[in-house]
């Protein structure tokens, strides 16, 4: 989700779901360490619980990373070995790292060796010409004997010789039996399933098997759907009944982004998704696209935009 879930859309989120576990776009250990730290980890406090993803493969420069992140107030460190980008693979992390099932123990010791929060890993169930059945048991024993915390898995290969990084998150056909074999077989050890799922409820299917169900594109373009998160799998009420009320919430983040310099397009960019089957939800989109991209615009403008779309609930959140 890099270049996605960056810290406004993930107030964003946390305005429509008070349970869900937020995850920062993946960050290298390089621009960790040296990079701007406040701009690149800083956060608002509302986003807890939210872990930070990292990438790479160097043992202690993840874990200098992963010191840095949990200073910052993580509550979860999460090592990407599913990103099949060909920066990544240059780079020696993220997917390519499924054919070095060792180095990657190696990585979640030298973690868990220094920060008391969770350290997780999110992977593929392969890459390329692996066997599945082989390929993530192999993973999966690797790094759960050296301590992680939780198994995130991607339910497709990655296949990074002949598919691009957008082709490889639809053409690789899911697996989601895959996946529930990998939980059957260690049941001790929380698994939680990414991939192609598309709806709350669909997850709630998925939750019958596992322990966990991971929403990245489903949540980013149609954010409407996490309204009913916490109401549909936590059993509680949501943070606000309607888009507009998360929006109207937002305001004040907004505001204090503005004076700091922050372009409002920075932030309402990841509004987009935000109303389904709303009349008007057509023209809140225009308008922010038209007016919210131009220099100095402010709270008037997304104002402006709320104000064209009918207020009641989407589908999936009534």
């Amino acid at each position: 989700m890099m270049d996605w879930t960056d810290r406004h859309c993930r107030v964003f989120h946390r305005h429509l779901t008070r349970r869900a576990l937020l995850y920062t776009e993946m960050l290298t250990t390089g621009a960790v360490i040296h990079g701007d730290r406040q701009r690149l980890l800083g956060f608002d406090r509302c986003e807890h619980p939210v872990a930070l993803q990292l990438g790479g493969s160097d043992p202690r420069e993840l874990a200098e990373a992963a010191r840095i992140g949990e200073a910052f107030g993580y509550d979860e460190i999460n090592l990407n070995v599913g990103c099949p980008s060909d920066r990544v693979k240059d780079g020696r992390f993220g997917a390519c790292l499924m054919a070095e099932p060792d180095l990657v123990a190696r990585c979640v010791d030298a973690m868990k060796r220094t920060v008391a929060i969770p350290v997780t890993v999110k992977c593929r169930i392969g890459i390329d010409e692996q066997d599945p059945e082989v390929a993530l048991d192999a993973l999966a024993h690797a790094v759960v004997a050296s301590g992680c915390d939780a198994l995130i898995v991607h339910a497709r290969k990655a296949w990074l010789n002949g598919l691009s990084p957008k082709e490889n998150r639809d053409v690789p056909p899911l697996d989601y039996d895959r996946v529930y074999r990998l939980k059957r077989a260690m049941p001790d050890v929380p698994v939680v399933i990414n991939g192609g799922i598309p709806s709350i409820e669909e997850a709630k299917v998925h939750l019958e098997h596992v322990d966990g169900v991971m929403l990245g594109r489903a949540a980013y373009q149609e954010p409407w759907r996490l309204l009913s998160v916490d109401r549909e799998i936590f059993g509680e009420a949501a943070p606000h009944a309607i888009m507009q009320d998360a929006l109207e919430a937002m305001m004040p983040y907004i505001e204090q982004q503005l004076a700091r310099g922050t372009r409002l397009h920075a932030i309402t960019r990841h509004f987009v998704g935000a109303f389904h089957a709303v009349p008007g939800a057509r023209a809140f989109r225009r308008h922010l696209a038209e007016q919210g991209v131009k220099p100095g615009a402010g709270l008037e403008v997304l104002r402006d935009a709320i104000a064209r779309v009918a207020a009641r609930a989407p589908a999936e959140a009534a």
